[in-house]
């Protein structure tokens, strides 16, 4: 019956039955099926767990989180950010594009969300790649790309769901993929300057003496302070100790507020009548896929559906490394049918257990989570974060295809690689702050 499950969940994801209701449909037929006998199971064996699950105070970071991104969408922050990192690469072949990398590094790390950093700094980004001769491809899968460093340079909705799933440290898994994240802005940016290293359409700006450079440093910088000092204070008090997670998604919304409406004056109060409104959708519907997915995971737990899938892999290799290499390829599969979330919230409460067994370490895991959510975003042929990128951009997806390529070739399999096969880059961190074992 647990086959027919996943046979049930698979279809209904393919042919677009929203995630939430696949879920349900999953969990339905294991209700009235399952079991060992056929019998199914009954309400009482999985309402008070799932209310249980969601019965979290970490959670309310997630909806926090994603007002605090729509916030700094409609206030103006983005451009902000822009315009200094613009001082620094503005003046190379490529460099603007490397402006956008880090702006998406900047202003993901607090929304958080790929699509909310796409459309703020993509909107601010895409003319201004025009202006300066950009392939339209090329920009779209740029800035796609870029905006999924959210997902790996924390805080980010993907990890706290991880960490409410599996019963890890939320800070440790924040701090697991700081350094893929560091790595993959870094590689993003090189391969971005490498694809055009020959491309005469390119516009370089003029070199700037040292005395413009200070004056637009001053200028820009004065300006910039107020967007700066966001992902400091929230990531400083993070990492100092001195707020939890939530704390500090209340903190980004605090914040941020005041800094739209009166310092860069972009936020108005209708503006922030339709982010708390949108804020509340988005929200919702991330509720009740965890509240389906709560009931599903013990279902496919009463299941041993972990059990069943760990002996089919050891039937393959009894390697561990070579059946974490089957575990990524599994999570990349995924990542092209579904979206981040629904790839964490469906595969954590089945791997999780295969890979205690195999004796890894949970936040070793979480990164390759991180990662592997990451690339899986701009994967054909779900690739959301890719379509979109396409769409702001008004690029045909033949055009986006082949630099996209290049840069999940160049960029995100390396750091895959690095994240799964060298525990010791992602285990750094939280060992020297968290005491975190090797």
């Amino acid at each position: 019956m647990i086959y027919i499950a996943i046979l049930i969940l698979l279809f209904c994801l393919v042919v677009g039955v929203p995630v939430p209701v696949s879920f349900m449909a999953s969990a339905g037929w294991l209700i009235f099926f399952g079991g060992p006998d056929g019998a199914g199971y009954t309400a009482s064996q999985l309402l008070p767990y799932a209310f249980t699950q969601m019965n979290s105070v970490s959670l309310i970071a997630i909806a926090l989180f994603i007002m605090a991104g729509g916030i700094m969408e409609r206030g103006r922050i983005g451009e902000k950010l822009i315009d200094f990192v613009d001082v620094f690469v503005g003046h190379l072949r490529g460099g603007l594009g490397v402006v956008g990398t880090i702006s998406c590094a900047v202003f993901g790390s607090i929304s958080g969300a790929a699509c909310a950093t796409l459309s703020c700094i993509g909107s601010i980004m895409f003319p201004r790649l025009r202006e300066g001769g950009y392939p339209r491809g090329h920009s779209a899968a740029l800035m796609s790309n870029a905006s999924l460093l959210g997902l790996l340079i924390p805080p980010n909705a993907t990890l706290i769901i991880f960490a409410w799933i599996s019963g890890q440290p939320v800070l440790a898994c924040f701090l697991s993929t700081v350094g893929p994240g560091i790595v993959t802005t870094i590689l993003i940016c090189v391969v971005n300057m490498w694809l055009l290293r020959n491309n005469e359409q390119v516009l370089v700006a003029h070199n700037r003496t040292r005395e413009e450079k200070w004056r637009l440093f001053k200028e820009r910088g004065r300006l910039a302070i107020p967007a700066l000092m966001l992902p400091v204070i929230v990531l400083g008090g993070i990492y100092g100790g001195v707020m939890t997670t939530t704390e500090a998604s209340a903190v980004a919304v605090l914040y941020s507020i005041p800094v739209g409406m009166f310092v860069y004056k972009g936020l108005k109060v209708k503006d922030l009548l339709e982010v708390v409104a949108e804020s509340a959708v988005t929200t919702g519907v991330i509720m009740a896929m965890l509240f389906s997915v709560a009931m599903l995971s013990r279902l496919y737990l009463l299941e041993d559906l972990p059990g069943r899938m760990f002996v089919l892999l050891k039937s393959v290799s009894e390697n561990r490394w070579v059946i974490l290499f089957m575990i990524n390829v599994f999570l990349v599969i995924m990542g092209m049918l579904m979206d981040d979330i629904s790839v964490v919230v469906l595969t954590t409460p089945i791997l999780m257990p295969i890979i205690l067994e195999l004796g890894f370490n949970p936040i070793h895991y979480a990164a390759i989570v991180g990662v592997n959510t990451g690339l899986g975003c701009i994967t054909p042929p779900a690739a959301p974060v890719l379509y979109l990128g396409g769409r702001l951009n008004n690029a045909p997806i033949n055009e986006i295809m082949k630099p996209a390529l290049w840069f999940m070739l160049l960029c995100w399999l390396p750091v895959l690689l690095v994240t799964a096969y060298i525990p010791k880059v992602v285990l750094f961190l939280p060992h020297v702050i968290l005491g975190t074992p090797w």
